[in-house]
C-alpha cells in the first residue's frame, strides 16, 4: 500500500487555494459546480499545471516544493479524464503496456501487468484492436487499464464516466469500484454524480471558488450540505444497509430495488430514489407491488414551486415531493401519520464502501 498524500496548492489563474491530506489507500470524491477548481487541483497534482506556490508529498517523497518540481512522468501519478486519449497507432495491448515500459520495468513484468489489467477490465478479446475499432466504453476500459498498469501511487479520475451511456457508465463504475477495493493507491476523482460519490468514495471534498468549503465522510457531507451545489447533489433519498438477495435491509426498514453490477449479498449498499418518485397517502395504499413505509411527517418545506415533505420512517428520514394543493388535500402538517409508496423500479441499489 502506498503512503499518504499531503498537498498545499495555490494558483492565481485559475484561482486555487487548497490544503488537504489523504490517508493511504483512501478514495476521495471531489465535488463542486463547474469552475470550482476541481480539475485544476487534479492537474496541479499531476504536474500538468505549475502552481504559484505548492507543497505536494506522497509519504516521504516530495513532488513539489519551493525547490522541487518533479516532472509529470516521474511522479507515479496517473490521470484519467472523460476522453480515453489512447495512442491511435497502438493496439490495446500496446497502449496498456506503454506506461510500465516507459518506467523501464522489465519485459516479464510489463507482460504480467498488461495481461493482469486486460483481464481485470475484460478487454483480452480486444488486445489486437486499434482505438478506432473500439466503442467509447471499450476505449475507456482500456484507458483505466493503461492508467493502472503504471502502478501509480496516486490515481486521479476526472469525470471518467461522464461521456458514456448510462448502462456503460454503470458497468465501468462497478469495474472501477472493484479495482479500488484493493486499497493499493490513493484515489481522487472529480464527479457531478452522487452515485459516483456514494458508491466509490470514503471521503468527499466540496469545492467552491477554488477552495475546499466542506470535507468529511461522503454521507455526512451530503446529509448536511454547505452550499446549493451540495444540496442539489444530495437531493436523492439514500437508505443504507446490506443487500439481502432481493432487498436492502436498512435501519428499521426494508427497501426493494434494482441492484447494479457489483452488488453482492451481505455487502454494504445504498438504495437511492428521487423524492418525486415517492407517493404520499394518509391510509395504507393497495395496488401493484411496491415499497410502502409507514411514518410521520417531520416537516413540510418549500422546494422550488413545489413542497418537500420529510417523513420519519423509524430511524430513516425519507423526502417526498408534492404539489402544494396535494399538501392541502392530504392535510399534511408536522406529526401527520402517512404512508409512503415507491415503485421498486424507481429504486437503484449501489455497492458502497461503508
Amino acid at each position: 500500500m502506498t503512503a499518504g498524500l499531503s498537498a498545499t496548492l495555490r494558483l492565481r489563474v485559475p484561482a486555487v487555494d487548497v490544503e488537504f491530506e489523504v490517508p493511504a489507500g483512501a478514495t476521495v470524491a471531489v465535488l463542486g459546480p463547474n469552475g470550482a477548481g476541481k480539475s485544476s487541483v487534479l492537474n496541479l497534482l499531476a504536474g500538468l499545471l505549475r502552481p504559484d506556490s505548492a507543497t505536494v508529498r506522497v509519504g516521504d517523497r516530495v513532488l513539489v516544493d519551493d525547490a522541487t518540481f518533479v516532472a509529470p512522468h516521474r511522479r507515479s501519478v496517473a490521470l484519467l479524464s472523460q476522453q480515453a486519449r489512447l495512442f491511435p497507432h497502438m493496439t490495446v495491448r500496446q497502449n496498456i503496456a506503454f506506461a510500465p515500459s516507459a518506467a523501464r520495468v522489465g519485459r516479464a513484468e510489463v507482460r504480467r501487468r498488461t495481461d493482469e489489467w486486460m483481464r481485470a477490465v475484460d478487454v483480452v478479446d480486444l488486445a489486437d484492436r486499434k482505438p478506432a475499432q473500439l466503442s467509447g466504453g471499450q476505449a475507456q476500459r482500456v484507458a483505466v487499464a493503461r492508467a493502472l498498469a503504471a502502478d501509480p501511487a496516486v490515481l486521479l479520475l476526472d469525470e471518467p464516466f461522464a461521456a458514456l451511456d448510462v448502462d456503460v457508465a454503470a458497468r465501468l463504475r462497478a469495474l472501477v469500484g472493484d479495482v479500488l477495493t484493493d486499497r493499493r493507491r490513493i484515489t481522487l476523482f472529480v464527479t457531478h454524480d452522487i452515485v459516483d460519490a456514494v458508491s466509490l468514495a470514503d471521503t468527499a471534498f466540496v469545492m467552491a471558488g477554488g477552495r475546499i468549503v466542506d470535507r468529511g465522510p461522503v454521507r455526512d457531507v451530503l446529509a448536511n450540505p454547505v452550499n446549493d451545489f451540495a444540496a442539489r447533489l444530495a437531493g436523492l433519498n439514500l437508505v443504507g444497509g446490506t443487500w439481502q438477495s432481493d432487498h436492502v435491509a436498512g435501519d428499521g426498514i426494508a427497501v426493494i430495488g434494482e441492484p447494479v453490477d457489483g452488488v453482492r449479498t451481505g455487502a454494504p449498499v445504498l438504495a437511492a430514489f428521487a423524492p418525486r418518485s415517492v407517493a404520499v397517502y394518509r391510509d395504507d395504499p393497495h395496488g401493484s407491488p411496491r415499497n410502502v413505509f409507514a411514518g410521520s411527517v417531520a416537516q413540510v418545506v418549500p422546494h422550488g414551486d413545489r413542497a418537500l415533505a420529510r417523513v420519519d420512517c423509524g430511524a430513516t428520514t425519507i423526502s417526498a415531493e408534492l404539489t402544494w394543493p396535494a399538501v392541502s388535500d392530504l392535510g399534511l402538517v408536522a406529526g401527520s401519520p402517512v404512508h409512503l409508496a415507491v415503485k421498486a423500479s424507481e429504486v437503484v441499489v449501489y455497492p458502497t464502501t461503508t
